[in-house]
């Protein structure tokens, strides 16, 4: 991470503390106030909705005026929106979604530690947002294999993605393979219309939009038809080794112990593979059948292999999917 960054990050924001439960968050440039505040202080709005709380522009400064754990969250939520400002030039809703998580509100991350974990792509920058996804994408850089699992909207694909992505436009590989079980068509493809891949990429799309999201369509199309970048069906990777390659296997709850062995067993010289999976969407028609949570128990002792877990916590989608993974869990250990 360069020290540009760095230094803009760390000389960030004055916080002033006045009576009557007051904060107020001093910028010191009204450009990067406009830009965390918004068009027409839309996000500021978004802010206040979200937590049910009061927040003031005036000057070059955000003004709270709330009681005092509010206070704390909506200025750990500022911080944060004002860092992702600052290294993406823009924030997205999800972004005021994120700020106002559980971890944000538990001060669980520390900005200035978090640069470390920054993954630089050419379309944005991609930040940590969990002490998980911290532990998550130190294993995807330093381990030759990740097992990871939890609900979704945790960042399993997305930042497995994005630090192969890095890894190609660095040279530090050649190729990046994205792969998923074809579970719900079964050995019903050919019924299917179409050619190959025309039966095969609704499965696949979810990785597509991934890669689109973190590097330009037609750069992303080009990457793919030169081969450094290839999506398939679990099934057309038996028989083949995998050098000088990140592959990815996604949805690997619907893939069973003998598909995760030879998917695992493909892994070659200066290559890294990540397997990842939520255990509570199983589609195969014997659930037992899956081989996701038995690969973390059978190779789990391997220091050369990670395992991850994640869980509601770490969701960054909107709040009320980890209130909904968070119920759903409940309802299973209460049965």
């Amino acid at each position: 991470m360069s020290n540009t960054i760095s230094k803009k990050i760390t000389s960030n924001l004055k916080f002033v503390y006045s009576e009557n439960n007051t904060v107020s968050i001093i910028f010191s440039k009204n450009e990067d106030l406009l830009g965390v505040a918004g068009e027409f202080n839309n996000n500021i709005k978004e802010l206040e909705k979200i937590t049910d709380t009061s927040i003031y522009s005036r000057g070059n400064s955000i003004i709270l005026k709330n009681n005092q754990k509010k206070n704390e969250i909506i200025k750990n939520a500022i911080s944060f929106l004002y860092d992702q400002y600052i290294i993406n030039g823009s924030i997205e809703k999800k972004d005021i979604i994120s700020s106002i998580s559980e971890f944000m509100i538990d001060e669980k991350i520390n900005s200035k530690e978090n640069i470390n974990y920054i993954i630089k792509t050419p379309k944005k920058s991609v930040i940590p947002r969990s002490e998980k996804q911290k532990i998550y994408v130190k294993a995807l850089r330093e381990s030759d294999v990740v097992i990871s699992s939890g609900p979704a909207g945790t960042g399993k694909t997305f930042l497995a993605v994005a630090v192969a992505l890095t890894m190609l436009l660095d040279k530090k590989i050649e190729r990046i393979i994205l792969s998923r079980p074809a579970v719900e068509a079964g050995e019903r493809l050919g019924f299917l219309p179409g050619d190959m891949r025309e039966k095969v990429d609704p499965y696949l799309r979810p990785l597509y939009d991934s890669l689109y999201d973190l590097l330009d369509f037609e750069k992303i199309q080009k990457k793919i038809e030169v081969g450094d970048i290839e999506i398939a069906p679990l099934a057309f990777m038996r028989g083949r080794t995998l050098k000088n390659s990140f592959a990815i296997l996604d949805e690997a709850q619907n893939a069973t112990d003998t598909q995760i062995k030879m998917f695992l067993t493909r892994i070659g010289e200066n290559s890294k593979i990540v397997i990842n999976g939520d255990p509570s969407q199983i589609d195969l028609p014997n659930k037992n059948s899956s081989g996701l949570e038995r690969s973390k128990t059978i190779l789990g002792h391997l220091h050369e292999i990670s395992i991850v877990d994640f869980d509601h916590k770490d969701v960054v989608r909107h709040p009320l999917v980890s209130k909904i993974v968070k119920a759903y869990s409940a309802k299973k250990n209460n049965d």
